[in-house]
């Protein structure tokens, strides 16, 4: 059954094609790093191309650099090597930013031993995304090793997209958590959880669930606002009445 597996796994990897696109490498502004863009074509009634966007740092892009997007007309062919595959950009320099037509060459040993890890499901346009977010085995792995509960090939996108990493992972159940699962991961980075904040809400007394870890961060329950609260009288709040308050503006 192993042996079957295996070879199975072996196929699926070894029919995996490139993905032809539309690139775009042009300078985010506001980071002052390289953002890539890429075209999948195929727009439906709404609009949607099929777009994916992703601003890489310096060092994950060879073949280009804010000096060689000032020449317009220039040639350029910019990589981006990850353990998912590579991705060439090739085109030419039109305001500012390269044009061109990008391939994305999936890394089928990748993808095998991804399979084998139990992360299924995996296409060519799958390994591009994992490779624009930088999803890697061994990260993945760590997960795994941790206990993580409902971690599927989808879900490691937005886990890698938000910093979802063991140590992340131990700063919260250092306090007395059990293992968070996937999804808590994702709501937890997506609205800024982070250890300190838990442990300035705790020293008053507060001993949040996950889902009252995101309220306070969505409502802005600071310790200081609740604070100022107890110091007009109001005593015995919950995280619950904290929100109530801040949903209908009562500490106006």
């Amino acid at each position: 059954m192993i042996i079957l597996a295996s070879a199975i796994s072996a196929l699926q990897s070894a029919a995996l094609e490139p993905v032809r696109s539309t690139c775009i490498i042009s300078v985010c502004e506001h980071t002052g790093k390289l953002r890539l863009r890429i075209e999948n074509g195929g727009c439906g009634d709404d609009g949607h191309c099929g777009t994916s966007l992703a601003e890489e740092a310096m060092d994950r892009l060879t073949g280009v650099s804010m000096a060689y997007l000032e020449h317009e007309g220039a040639q350029l062919t910019a990589s981006l090597t990850a353990d998912a595959g590579t991705l060439v950009c090739s085109g030419a320099v039109h305001n500012g930013s390269l044009i061109g037509d990008s391939v994305f060459t999936p890394n089928a040993a990748f993808a095998s031993h991804m399979e084998q890890m139990g992360f299924s499901g995996l296409d060519s346009e799958k390994l591009q995304a994992y490779a624009l977010v930088n999803v890697q085995s061994a990260w993945a792995r760590s997960l795994q090793e941790l206990g993580i509960q409902g971690l599927t090939a989808d879900k490691l996108i937005p886990l890698r997209i938000f910093n979802a990493d063991p140590e992340y992972v131990r700063s919260i159940i250092a306090f007395g958590y059990d293992l968070p699962s996937a999804d808590q991961l994702v709501g937890m980075r997506v609205q800024g959880v982070n250890a300190e904040e838990i442990r300035e809400i705790r020293a008053l007394g507060y001993k949040p669930t996950f889902d009252e870890l995101m309220q306070i961060r969505i409502f802005q329950i600071t310790p200081e606002f609740i604070k100022n609260m107890e110091s007009r009288g109001l005593k015995n709040l919950t995280i619950a009445k904290l929100v109530q308050i801040r949903i209908f503006k009562l500490d106006e």
